[in-house]
């Protein structure tokens, strides 16, 4: 009994050790060997008849699933009060409980599913071969890999995806992120998942064989430090900015927490504020300006007063606006960043295509609706917007991302593939805390470094900031402050691999794994 509750802790204490790696502590090098327990969950001995052990080992899954996910996720606790809603504070807590509880369990169904098939794998697959050979170890590596990154490819694809295993190594690890630009961030969750499974072997074979456990272990150092080299390569290619290509940008941070900015008094304090703003950086020759998502949080083409006067200073002023606002289609309504031109015409837009769950929308709205309550501010049902959207600006094509989406990255890879030249991402990270804000800046960084463009970042609270094609944070705001800043970001046309060819990692290691399979079935055929 003693035994397995620690096996049980190590499991549970090694999934927290995992999001330990992430934002904002960055501790990332625990990532590299914080998922061993889960990888020697999967080890042989476990047999066809085994249920207890196959009961362990999901009971393990789940645990280590709950310590990374439950941990890197707790700033959603932070939606916590929602009086200001109208619900009272048990609903509240139990609302901030139950999307913290829900999101956490969808990130854990990946290592329970992980683990489930490795079992099968084991048991259908590799049943009658050594378990210890060096082929049976490489091909069950081989497919743990493939597996793991399979799941997380498809998990993005989804409604819910945020705590990936590559999120743990930024900013910390600017280097290995580097290899984003090969196949995208899948790379660098392939090369975690890698290293632990080599080290896991060496620790299953340590009393069989020594020299068999040394050359696993010297196999895992050895793909660490090479993909780290290879990272440095790229990470070390130098960006070449030229001056023709420098757009001055102004970016302001206007920190009206929501639950005042939807009120009369909130709406007037977002405009002056953001008015404001617009004009002390067009006076000090900023190109272009960008307000966080929402910054006026009104409908945008009703002409109304608010509106009118926002156009007038921007056909006084000269100088083209970003806007995060709202706009309103038919019966709904879309949460939008428009480009005004220097006349205050809108010249480009983009609608936010992934929408927060329980927050922007209600998934199985029949269902759910009359439950949870609609926690979005806006009354309409919020609307969408369509894949391989564009969004022009007079300055070239860009790159546009809203709030979420900056973990979405095949939305950045495909913006850049038709053309983007810069990132520019508007995003409200209230009501929660500073932990949330780091991980945002760190899913933009690996946004950034994956397709080797410079990013504009505004957000309502904190972080707003620049980040340069390498992944350095050239300025950051401080939270919980009304600021402006006025930087210079150089718009870039390269296309990395990554942009070219999308995620071509995954279905090339499911193509190995299933022929290393089919040979071990043979193999395990062969001595029936």
């Amino acid at each position: 009994m003693a035994d397995r509750r620690s096996r049980l802790g190590v499991a549970w204490g090694s999934g927290v050790l995992m999001a330990l790696a992430a934002a904002p502590l960055n501790w990332w090098g625990l990532a590299w060997v914080a998922m061993v327990p889960l990888w020697l969950a999967v080890q042989p001995p476990i047999s066809e008849s085994d249920k207890l052990a196959r009961q362990r080992s999901w009971m393990l899954s789940v645990l280590w699933g709950l310590g990374y996910h439950g941990t890197v996720l707790f700033w959603i606790t932070g939606l916590h009060p929602l009086t200001w809603l109208g619900i009272p504070w048990v609903g509240s807590v139990a609302i901030a409980l139950v999307c913290w509880l829900f999101i956490t369990l969808w990130g854990t169904a990946i290592p329970v599913i992980w683990v489930w098939s490795m079992i099968q794998w084991q048991s259908q697959v590799a049943r009658k071969t050594a378990p210890n050979s060096a082929w049976v170890i490489v091909a069950r590596w081989l497919t743990g890999v493939a597996l793991w990154c399979g799941l997380e490819s498809l998990w993005s694809l989804g409604p819910l995806y945020w705590s990936t295993l590559s999120l743990t190594q930024s900013p910390g690890n600017l280097v290995i992120l580097h290899l984003g630009q090969l196949t995208g961030p899948i790379a660098v969750t392939a090369a975690i998942v890698a290293t632990n499974g080599l080290l896991a072997a060496a620790w299953q074979t340590r009393h069989l064989a020594k020299a068999q456990a040394g050359l696993w272990l010297t196999i895992a150092l050895g793909l660490g430090l090479g993909l780290h080299g290879l990272g440095l390569v790229l990470y070390s290619q130098p960006l070449n900015s030229v001056g023709a290509t420098a757009l001055p940008v102004g970016i302001i941070q206007g920190n009206v927490p929501t639950r005042v900015k939807l009120t009369p008094a909130g709406i007037q304090r977002s405009f002056t504020g953001y008015l404001m703003g617009y004009q002390t950086l067009a006076t000090q020759g900023a190109a272009a300006v960008l307000t966080p998502e929402g910054a006026l949080p009104i409908t945008w083409g009703k002409q109304t007063k608010m509106e009118q006067q926002f156009q007038q200073a921007i056909a006084t002023q000269g100088v083209v606006v970003w806007l995060g606002t709202f706009v309103a289609d038919q019966h709904h309504t879309t949460q939008s960043l428009l480009t005004l031109d220097s006349q205050g015409s809108v010249v480009g837009h983009y609608n936010k295509v992934k929408l927060v769950p329980l927050g922007e929308y209600i998934p199985f709205q029949s269902v759910l609706g009359n439950l949870i309550g609609r926690l979005s501010p806006i009354d309409s049902r919020t609307l969408p917007g369509e894949l391989g959207q564009q969004f022009e600006t007079p300055f070239g094509r860009a790159i546009a991302s809203i709030c979420y989406e900056s973990a979405f990255p095949n939305l950045f890879r495909t913006q850049a593939a038709q053309g983007g030249q810069f990132i520019v991402t508007a995003s409200n990270l209230d009501p929660y805390n500073e932990v949330l804000m780091a991980q945002h800046q760190a899913l933009d960084i690996m946004r950034a470094i994956e397709t080797d463009r410079w990013v504009v970042r505004a957000t309502n609270t904190g972080y707003s900031g620049i980040v340069n094609p390498h992944g350095q944070v050239v300025w950051r705001s401080t939270p919980y402050i009304y600021q402006t800043h006025l930087d210079t970001i150089f718009r870039r046309q390269t296309q990395t691999l990554y942009t070219r060819w999308g995620n071509w990692l995954v279905p090339t290691l499911l193509i190995l794994a299933a022929i290393v399979s089919i040979r071990t079935g043979w193999i395990s055929l062969r001595n029936d």
